[in-house]
């Protein structure tokens, strides 16, 4: 496994692209907690990190946005919805309906009914910008377990599946706050 700083995902950005698209799962820093992701649209990556997070299949995954656009184009924006948009970058989670399902893999939202979707005020929203595709985001540990503030707290079963990390040194925050605006009123489900 790899470790990379923000300076040699800059330095190495071509490769780490490339292997962020093509399935590798990974941590990488947010503006709120160090997060496991992988290529939101890769089937077999997807079932990977559930697999290694020792989630139930039947769970849903949130991602990052590549864009505004992105989440226009995917999912169906309410004036309620388009409000909280506007408050992007932030340290929270809008759960929208999704038009269709294929906007991500199954193994990202089981019904294809609605999505959980980021916009992190941090540099990786950059990464995921120029790679222009989503990317799951979930906290880095196994499930129910304590979520990673450190290299030292990198739970060794979720390191022995993973192909890089991208740190940035300690993180205390919180996970983000999860706005569900599939219903008619935003329920704070944390």
């Amino acid at each position: 496994m790899r470790i990379y700083t923000k300076e040699e995902v800059e330095w190495n950005g071509a490769d780490v692209l490339e292997s962020i698209v093509n399935g590798s799962l990974f941590v990488y820093p947010t503006d709120t907690i160090y997060g496991l992701g992988c290529n939101a649209l890769h089937n077999k990556a997807v079932a990977r990190l559930k697999q290694l997070k020792q989630k139930p299949k039947e769970s849903f995954l949130s991602v990052i946005a590549p864009s505004l656009d992105w989440i226009y184009e995917h999912c169906d924006v309410s004036r309620e919805a388009a409000a909280w948009l506007k408050k992007l970058p932030g340290a929270f989670t809008l759960v929208l309906p999704l038009k269709e399902q294929s906007a991500v893999a199954k193994e990202v939202s089981p019904d294809g009914k609605s999505l959980g979707i980021r916009i992190p005020n941090h540099w990786i929203w950059g990464v995921v910008r120029e790679i222009g595709i989503p990317l799951v985001t979930t906290s880095a540990n196994v499930h129910g377990r304590m979520a990673m503030t450190s290299l030292e707290t990198l739970d060794p079963e979720l390191k022995k599946g993973l192909h890089f990390v991208i740190y940035e040194g300690e993180k205390y925050g919180k996970p983000s706050q999860i706005i569900d605006l599939t219903s008619k009123r935003a329920v704070r489900k944390r």
